[in-house]
């Protein structure tokens, strides 16, 4: 494909005029929209100019609405064919680049991340599409209505307005797309294995087989990230019943309702606390793990025991 990396869309959207983003924004969407034939090693060159594009916007409320607009505005809108590889991309971007950012543009790529794990889990938790799955059924029964129409028309029109969670690439099963992108950040930036600098700086490319881009997996700086933001972003996403609100406004009491997966939600923290060689990692999970919110949903319990120490390990600086 055309190296996209460098088309004047992905360079527009960094401009502080907003209808020039928007505009690109707009041009990036339909793009991705159209191609469901997109590969893993093309949209890594596209994440290589959008990163880029980002790296060179400027004030604030320029970098966050573009952060928005690269994750809320964007990510939702993809095929489902392009979901998965497009997030990946994401994250092999992330990892790779991330021990290179400077100070003064750390900022903004730590609320671009917080962005990305918040509308992941706003698709894969709350559930895709919700409203285009309600309004296809509802075409057609005004469709099934209408004469003239044969078997294999209907028959079509069931198997298109089918729900996109039942059909999923890596299987069956209302949370596989859940399951999926949960094992694609255990591989990638939750990895218990660290960041290393003899670790290849770019992605090696198989032509043989273009969705196969190796994953890095970052410096502990962004697991800390992560791991901060990990409940603050599923907090947002889950719906709660039987919530008491006390004298000072703070709602107590609430219990997740459905059938969400909190342990496969939780899963990367608790593979990072069991199996991180560095103990400041796995101090920051057992802090996350041990949050009031978890333990007020009951999904934890308090934790009355603090982690044995490694004979002869070095806990780093205390505060």
């Amino acid at each position: 494909m055309t190296d996209i990396s460098k088309t004047p869309f992905v360079k527009e959207l960094a401009s502080s005029d907003r209808k020039v983003r928007d505009k690109a924004l707009d041009s990036l969407t339909l793009f991705l929209r159209s191609r469901n034939d997109l590969t893993l090693v093309d949209l890594v060159k596209l994440w290589k100019g959008l990163f880029f594009c980002f790296y060179h916007s400027d004030r604030p409320l320029t970098q966050q609405a573009l952060a928005r607009a690269l994750s809320y505005s964007l990510v939702p809108s993809l095929p489902h064919a392009t979901l998965h590889r497009f997030l990946r991309a994401f994250w092999i971007t992330i990892g790779r680049d991330f021990h290179s950012l400077d100070r003064l543009r750390l900022d903004k790529y730590l609320f671009l991340i917080r962005c990305y794990v918040g509308v992941a889990f706003e698709i894969f938790v709350k559930g895709p599409n919700k409203t285009e799955i309600g309004d296809a059924k509802k075409r057609k029964r005004q469709d099934n209505g209408k004469p003239g129409r044969g078997k294999k028309q209907k028959k079509q029109d069931a198997s298109e307005a089918a729900p996109a969670e039942n059909t999923t690439e890596e299987g069956d099963g209302k949370w596989a797309d859940l399951e999926a992108y949960i094992s694609m950040i255990e591989e990638g930036p939750l990895c218990p294995l660290n960041f290393h600098p003899d670790h290849v700086s770019k992605p090696v490319i198989d032509e043989k087989d273009p969705n196969f881009v190796p994953m890095p997996h970052g410096p502990d700086g962004l697991r800390y990230h992560l791991i901060d933001l990990w409940v603050d972003e599923l907090e947002k996403v889950l719906e709660f019943e039987g919530s008491e609100t006390n004298e000072d406004g703070e709602t107590k009491g609430r219990k997740i309702k459905g059938d969400v997966p909190m342990e496969l939600l939780l899963r990367p923290l608790e593979k990072l606390r069991a199996e991180s060689p560095y103990k400041p990692v796995r101090t920051r999970c057992i802090e996350a793990l041990d949050d009031d919110r978890l333990v007020e949903w009951g999904i934890r319990t308090r934790e009355t025991e603090e982690e044995e120490d490694s004979d002869g390990e070095w806990g780093g600086f205390d505060d």
